[in-house]
C-alpha cells in the first residue's frame, strides 16, 4: 500500500488537497490523521474527536480504533478498502513518527510540501484568531515553514513540491502531474470533489462546506457550518475551485506593513501576485 503525507502550514489549502485526492477511486483522505488519538474522547470537543461531515455517527471513524503497537496507516487501508491513505496533518513529530513506522511496515510513502503565499495564510489566521499577537502568529508560520522544510530536504522517497495557487488555478494539471509522481491514473471526475462522499478528521470547514453543499438534502444548507466573518464568501463561492485572493482586500495596511518587516525577505520566493 501507499501513503501520501501532505505537509506545510495550516491554512494553505491542504484540505483541497486532500479531498481531490479522496475523489480518486483508489485513495482514502483520513483529514488530520493525528486526530485519530481523539476518536471517541468525549472530553475532546466533537470537531476533535469526529468526522468533520458526519459527527459521531461516521460509518467509517465511529468503528475505528487504532491499535498503537502497529502502524496506523495499513490499519486505515485494511478498515476502508483503499490502496492509497492520505494524511494531512502539519506537526513535523507526527510526521517523522508515522514515516519511521510506515517504512518498518513497507510502506510505500509520498510526501507532499503544500506551499501558499504567506500574506494570504496569514489573512485567514487573523479573521480566524484576531485575538492572537500579529506578530507571533507571523513567526510561527515561517518556524513551521523552516521546520517543514527540514522535514522535506531529508526525506528520501518520493516527493512533491505543490503551490497552492498552482492547484487552485490549474487543478487538472496540477492534479495530473501529481497522479503521475504517486502512480495513480488521473481520474478526470476527482476535480469536482463537491460530487464525492468525504469523512475528514479536522480540516478547514470553509472547504468542507464547499465539499459537502451539493450534496447535503437538508433545506438551506451543508451539515458543515463556517464562521461569521467567512459566511458570505463562501455562500456566494460557485461550485468548483476557485483562487482564494481575500488577503489583497482583506489584509489591513498595519498587518501589511508588519508581515513585510517581519517575514518579507523569508516570503519572497512563495510570494503570489497574480
Amino acid at each position: 500500500m501507499d501513503a501520501v503525507m501532505i505537509c506545510g502550514a495550516g491554512h494553505s489549502g491542504s484540505t483541497l488537497l486532500g479531498l481531490l485526492l479522496d475523489s480518486h477511486s483508489r485513495c482514502f483522505y483520513m483529514g488530520e490523521g493525528g486526530k485519530v488519538r481523539y476518536l471517541g474522547d468525549e472530553r475532546k470537543a466533537l470537531r476533535k474527536r469526529a468526522c468533520k461531515i458526519c459527527g459521531d455517527r461516521c460509518e467509517v471513524w465511529s468503528r475505528f480504533q487504532w491499535n498503537e503497537a502497529n502502524a496506523l496507516y495499513p490499519q486505515v487501508a485494511d478498515h476502508v478498502g483503499a490502496s492509497v491513505i492520505v494524511d494531512s496533518t502539519k506537526n513535523v513529530a507526527w510526521l517523522r513518527e508515522r514515516i519511521d513506522e510506515a517504512q518498518r511496515a513497507g510502506v510505500t510513502l509520498h510526501l507532499l510540501m503544500l506551499l501558499r503565499d504567506g500574506r494570504a495564510v496569514m489573512n485567514s489566521r487573523f479573521r480566524k484568531y484576531p485575538e492572537r499577537d500579529a506578530e507571533t502568529q507571523i513567526r510561527a508560520w515561517m518556524t513551521q515553514i523552516e521546520a517543514t522544510r527540514s522535514l522535506f530536504d531529508t526525506f528520501t522517497g518520493n516527493k512533491s513540491l505543490i503551490r497552492y495557487e498552482q492547484l487552485a488555478t490549474q487543478p487538472e494539471n496540477v492534479m495530473t502531474q501529481l497522479c503521475r509522481s504517486l502512480g495513480l491514473r488521473f481520474e478526470p471526475a476527482m476535480i469536482c470533489f463537491d460530487q464525492f462522499a468525504h469523512h475528514p478528521l479536522g480540516g478547514n470547514n470553509g472547504t468542507q462546506y464547499l465539499a459537502t453543499r451539493a450534496r447535503d438534502g437538508r433545506p438551506g444548507g451543508t451539515t458543515v457550518s463556517v464562521g461569521e466573518r467567512s459566511r458570505g464568501y463562501y455562500q456566494r463561492h460557485p461550485a468548483g475551485i476557485q483562487l482564494d485572493l481575500r488577503w489583497q482586500q482583506e489584509l489591513d495596511e498595519e498587518h501589511r506593513a508588519l508581515f513585510d518587516r517581519v517575514a518579507g525577505d523569508f516570503n519572497e520566493p512563495i510570494a503570489w501576485e497574480g
